[in-house]
């Protein structure tokens, strides 16, 4: 892939997360809320290993909600971004 397209596409991902993020539903997606209906969505909560850096898509600590979104949005799309780059780099030079 030449890096114009993915410099292109980056960019796109983070144009979506920073300005189109915060517009996202803020009900529970289908299975969240069939398992809040049936009464059985507690039993499936777990204890994570790891605590999430960016929970519930916001950034912690930010009052406004739809800029805090937003953050979250930008700052994984970057993290992801350069991690996935970074792993298909060290598989091309094998």
């Amino acid at each position: 892939m030449k890096k114009k397209e993915i410099i292109i596409g980056l960019m796109a991902a983070i144009f979506l997360a920073l300005f189109i993020s915060p517009f996202a539903s803020q009900w529970p997606d289908g299975l969240e809320k069939v398992a809040e209906d049936k009464g059985f969505l507690q039993r499936g909560e777990v204890k994570p290993i790891l605590s999430s850096p960016i929970p519930d898509y916001s950034w912690p600590g930010m009052k406004n909600e739809k800029l805090a979104t937003s953050v979250a949005g930008g700052v994984g799309t970057f993290i992801i971004f350069f991690l996935g780059y970074g792993i298909a780099t060290l598989l091309k030079k094998r």
